[in-house]
């Protein structure tokens, strides 16, 4: 008998492309927010009969670029049989694992804690959002009459219940007896709607969304948010992004003292103007309540209270003690609601820090975590915005708050995370990163887990490069002159906005002239030192600023040269730069130690491949003295060598990956010649 194992059905094409036009639109759904569903029959393989089943988005998945492999697919008859064994709400938790035995077939994803709202509901299509417009209804404090009042007997309200079975049954039950509905508002978290065709569930979901959208336009106070408080006035764009660069290191340390993190910048006008209102401090204070939100913000951001405009070192006071007594709080939030069995306090530090005038800092594992943990504040605040425009916000209570944070099955879902890469919650900066070396080690050090900025003298190609290597979650290019003070502040004020801070720089920037002493002009000699000597000294002096701030510690690596210790004809100009390098590695080891900065070098050879310094006259001219032709000269370097092997970019990203692992630590001060064994530029 050959098995009929069909390919993507119908049913599962029309979900997910249902499920993609829903998740474009924000106004629909948060980012990996929601999940949608579809039932339908197919012919078991085995037996060549008629299966119901049940294709639902699974955990973790996000509706706007969900595919095939992100459905779970179960048999409809075996989840809804779980009903007759269903222990009740004290152990509804271990329903999910019994959705492991209603699998069909391989299963595809793993089904989430909302798959009992979608298979027990009697409707082919089902839709679970989180609107903007829905959740503002959701957590108004007369949510139930708005309901009625918006949507007649056409939308139904269910009381707050963190999702599970049980809520499942709720809704299923509510459907039933009200056959007129195409859906519901889940107090204080989301909307459900549903419909017998794709297409009819879709506009059902839709048509909550926008008529909770026109109604909340329409009836809105003029000013939800109280009025305009002048001292809160956001500053000009130009004087926000300069303030948000001088904060970014420090409130970045505030969001690390536990666990390392990435950091996002927005000075969204959204944000804006709810910082700049009376009541952004009691809102701020009541926290989020869609669990979407609130696993990613934590149940409420830090609030700097001074003006804007204060002098700097007074607000990084005032946000010292805020963050103090922000831990606290959260210390004290965790202690009052922990039951036994609770999982461990998973950390005390705000992952949304508002600071009026400037704008919203978000806080992740990584830059794409951070960056949406941001737009759910944003969502949160346009939820806030309609409550308090119809009524009052009213979000649900702590307790419920605490029961789906440290949630055992969310404790589960975490442990199942893969393993972070050795750089992750590093940030690179990298100069010279548009080719050779810089690009190789910018490369390496992305995937290590480390956000990079590319830093060159052609925006162009940093742009081009940082494209190649990743999304702007991933790397930046970014434009500097090394050997202008200005530029290298603004090059690292760009990498704080971009990603929080910095952790690791690679002082790589170079470019060299092959002439002898008496050919060597002192616009010759100025150059070089101005880019390789002054240059690092500025990188790195930027840079320690930023990484003192942040009291997280941190690497510089300076990419110096054999030719700092190796004395070669026709090289006086870069020779002396280079070894002016090498002995600001030693020199800053020791200043820098106490902050917890390491500082090291690698001496490489010559390396041609990839190298702009070589492909732009110095490898001509270095092949005339060794009297080899420029082709060969990458040959004649690894000739010389004691392991007679041409050393390559990838080679010295190599040893800058080391010098920043966790595996060394405890080395400072230290140079690596990556030369294949050069014995004259034995480190002695």
């Amino acid at each position: 008998m050959e098995l009929n194992v069909s390919t993507p059905t119908s049913t599962a094409a029309e979900l997910i492309a249902r499920s993609n036009r829903l998740g474009a639109d924000p106004k629909n759904t948060n980012y990996a927010g929601g999940n949608t569903s579809a039932k339908g029959t197919e012919t078991d393989p085995v037996t060549g009969e008629p299966v119901e089943l049940l294709w639902v988005k699974g955990s973790g998945g996000d509706l706007g670029t969900l595919q095939e492999s992100g459905l779970a697919v179960l048999r409809l008859d075996r989840m809804r049989a779980l009903v007759d064994v269903y222990p009740g709400v004290a152990r509804e938790d271990e329903m999910v694992a019994a959705f492991d035995y209603c699998l069909h077939g391989k299963g595809g994803a793993a089904p989430s804690i909302d798959t009992a709202m979608h298979g027990l509901v009697d409707a082919a299509h089902v839709d679970h959002l989180h609107p903007d417009s829905g959740i503002a209804i959701a957590t108004a404090a007369d949510g139930e009459e708005l309901t009625t009042k918006i949507f007649g007997d056409k939308v139904v309200w269910v009381p707050w219940r963190r999702p599970g079975f049980q809520l499942g049954l709720d809704i299923a039950a509510i459907k039933e007896q009200n056959p007129q509905a195409i859906g519901c508002i889940l107090g204080g978290h989301g909307i459900t709607a549903w419909g017998e065709t794709s297409e009819k569930c879709e506009k059902n979901s839709l048509w909550m969304i926008r008529t909770a959208e026109k109604y909340i336009r329409a009836n809105s106070k003029k000013l939800p948010f109280g009025a305009r408080v002048k001292k809160w006035e956001p500053l000009s764009p130009a004087k926000r992004r300069a303030r948000a660069a001088e904060l970014a290191p420090t409130l970045r340390g505030v969001a690390s003292a536990d666990r390392p993190m990435v950091g996002h910048f927005t000075d969204d006008r959204i944000v804006l103007d709810f910082l700049a209102s009376r009541n952004h401090p009691r809102l701020a204070e009541l926290g989020t309540s869609c669990p979407d939100h609130f696993l990613r913000t934590k149940v409420k951001p830090m609030v700097v209270d001074l003006p804007a405009d204060a002098p700097l070192e007074k607000v990084k006071a005032r946000v010292a003690e805020l963050h103090e007594a922000y831990r606290a709080d959260y210390a004290g939030y965790y202690d009052r609601n922990k039951v036994k069995g609770s999982p461990a306090m998973r950390g005390a530090d705000p992952l949304i820090i508002l600071v009026p005038g400037v704008g919203m800092f978000s806080y992740g594992a990584n830059k794409q975590t951070a960056r949406v943990a941001g737009e759910f504040y944003i969502n949160a605040i346009n939820v806030m915005r309609g409550a308090e425009g119809l009524s009052t916000y009213a979000p649900i209570d702590e307790a419920e708050k605490f029961r789906i944070e440290y949630w055992a099955l969310e404790e589960a879902k975490l442990q199942r995370m893969p393993k972070p890469k050795p750089l992750a919650t590093r940030v690179a900066l990298v100069t010279g990163a548009a080719s050779g070396i810089g690009r190789a080690t910018a490369e390496k050090l992305a995937a290590e887990g480390a956000c990079v900025v590319i830093a060159d003298l052609s925006l162009e190609r940093a742009q081009a490069a940082a494209a190649e290597i990743g999304s702007t979650d991933v790397a930046v290019g970014v434009q500097v002159d090394v050997s202008d003070a200005a530029a290298v502040q603004a090059m690292v004020d760009e990498a704080v906005l971009a990603f929080g801070g910095v952790d690791l720089v690679v002082n790589n920037a170079g470019l060299s002239l092959s002439r002898s002493l008496l050919e060597t002009t002192e616009r010759d000699w100025d150059l070089q030192h101005d880019v390789m000597a002054k240059g690092s000294f500025l990188v790195a002096q930027a840079a320690a600023r930023a990484m003192i701030d942040q009291g997280l510690g941190g690497d510089i690596v300076y990419i110096s040269s054999k030719n700092s210790i190796f004395a070669g004809p026709n090289n006086v100009a870069y020779g002396a730069a280079k070894a002016d390098q090498a002995h600001q590695v030693r020199l800053l080891a020791a200043e820098l130690g106490e902050h917890g900065i390491k500082v090291n070098g690698v001496n490489p050879d010559g390396v041609v491949q990839g190298s702009g310094i070589f492909s732009s006259g110095w490898g001509a001219n270095r092949a005339a003295v060794y009297g080899v032709k420029e082709k060969d000269l990458g040959k004649f370097y690894a000739q010389r060598t004691i392991l007679k092997r041409e050393v390559l970019p990838e080679n010295i990203a190599n040893a800058v990956f080391v010098l920043c692992s966790a595996e060394l630590s405890h080395t400072t001060g230290l140079h690596i010649p990556v030369d294949a064994g050069v014995a004259a530029a034995f480190l002695r």
